[in-house]
């Protein structure tokens, strides 16, 4: 007896244009019972059949079925060869589509095989959902955090996509994008209003004031804080002895801890209370 022939492997599987008749037997007809002499094969051979499902089982998209197969066991062949194809054209796009987003970061790139239906038409729909759930907030995360990188710190990330809100790991991010740009603003405003305070209105002694935060951003504040804390001391000391001097008290002299510039000034006004002191003493004693 002739062996059949085994599953072939190929890349895609032509369509025959039209089945010929199938004869009481389940052979090919000529249409007057008869088979035709050219058939190359009898039928599908079931154990090739079984060869090509373990195959596709295993995950091997490249079996097929003989082609030139006729009757019902043509249209096995080419269903199966199909479906088979179809699932190769979704492994190449979703193997296409990973590269593309994921390593090369073309989040615009959505997954597409052609007009289907069913669930291949929902297994596409799905992955291309996945995506757009998936960047959606790295794109919203990258808008604030440009905004801020521009000085902008009014900008948020949005807590819900498409009505839906955010969940898992989307939320925690957000949240904590959006609890970053509100610390930065707090730390903003109130660095200007103090700077606002102590150096444009003389208002001395403000101090920032900035909510939960921690780290660099505390370090930060009190830092601040330190700089109007010293600069009211040297102010409100030197305003002091200068008020002494006016009211005709030469006894006090500045003594604020000071560096550089400020204790050039502290000195000045020092020697200068000492020479007023000196004058007046010797001014009390002349007359006297």
């Amino acid at each position: 007896m002739e062996r059949r022939p085994k599953a072939v492997r190929q890349t895609a599987s032509p369509r025959r244009a039209a089945r010929e008749p199938i004869g009481d037997n389940g052979a090919n007809s000529n249409g007057d019972g008869h088979r035709n002499g050219n058939a190359p094969q009898d039928g599908l051979d079931k154990l090739e059949l079984l060869e090509a499902l373990l195959a596709l089982k295993k995950g091997d998209f490249t079996v097929r079925l003989p082609v030139d197969l006729t009757g019902v066991d043509g249209k096995i062949a080419d269903a199966f060869n199909d479906v088979v194809e179809m699932n190769q054209r979704l492994a190449g796009e979703l193997q296409r589509i990973g590269v593309a987003v994921g390593k090369e970061g073309r989040i615009a790139q959505r997954a597409r095989i052609g007009e289907v239906g069913g669930a291949w038409a929902t297994q596409v729909a799905s992955v291309n959902e996945l995506i757009g759930d998936l960047v959606h907030p790295t794109s919203e995360m990258a808008r604030v955090i440009g905004a801020v990188a521009k000085g902008d710190l009014s900008q948020s990330m949005a807590m819900e996509i498409d009505g839906r809100p955010l969940a898992g790991e989307f939320l925690r991010t957000a949240k904590t994008v959006n609890t970053m740009v509100d610390q930065l603003g707090s730390f903003a405003s109130e660095v200007t209003r103090v700077a606002r305070e102590v150096g444009t209105e003389g208002k001395l002694g403000g101090q920032a004031k900035v909510k939960g935060v921690a780290g660099t951003w505390k370090d930060l504040t009190d830092n601040v804080n330190l700089m109007a804390e010293n600069l009211t001391g040297q102010v409100r000391n030197i305003a002091d002895v200068t008020t002494a001097v006016a009211n005709g008290d030469l006894s006090k002299k500045i003594t604020v801890d000071v560096k550089g510039e400020i204790l050039e000034l502290k000195s000045t006004i020092n020697v200068m209370v000492d020479q007023l002191n000196a004058f007046a003493s010797e001014v009390t004693r002349v007359a006297r």
